[in-house]
């Protein structure tokens, strides 16, 4: 599934890093990883750097969309949570794996985090987090 511009959801920028694919949206951005990527604390400074350039003054949210199976530093949580203007991270896959793995995840990250088995569920979801924050 492509997460790609809609009449309301316009990519704004799409970043290829080497595991993967960053799309950044007006109030948000989505991480798509390739199949087997390790996401390491380096790569995500380069994410960090993405949402600093896009939203250094404002909220936004992070989507996870886990179509690839991939692995991640669980430490990564704990720089992500320091993000004051990250209020929402959300987590979309259908793979009973990632529905286990979400339980760690949260008890690294801390902050409002939500699972979902549907991307346009979670949209209208970390939407809602950015707005109710303002």
């Amino acid at each position: 599934m492509n997460v790609g511009p809609t009449k309301k959801n316009l990519v704004v920028k799409e970043y290829h890093l080497d595991i993967g694919r960053i799309q950044v949206f007006k109030n948000h951005l989505v991480a798509i990883f390739d199949e087997g990527a390790t996401l390491t604390l380096e790569r995500a400074y380069q994410i960090i750097g993405i949402s600093e350039i896009h939203f250094r003054d404002r909220n936004f949210a992070y989507i996870s969309f886990r179509q690839n199976s991939y692995a991640i530093d669980p430490t990564i949580y704990t720089y992500l949570r320091e993000l004051k203007n990250l209020k929402a991270f959300a987590i979309v896959s259908v793979k009973e794996m990632d529905m286990h793995n979400f339980k760690i995840e949260k008890l690294f990250y801390k902050k409002p985090m939500k699972l979902f088995i549907d991307y346009n569920n979670a949209l209208k979801w970390v939407k809602r987090r950015v707005k109710e924050s303002r």
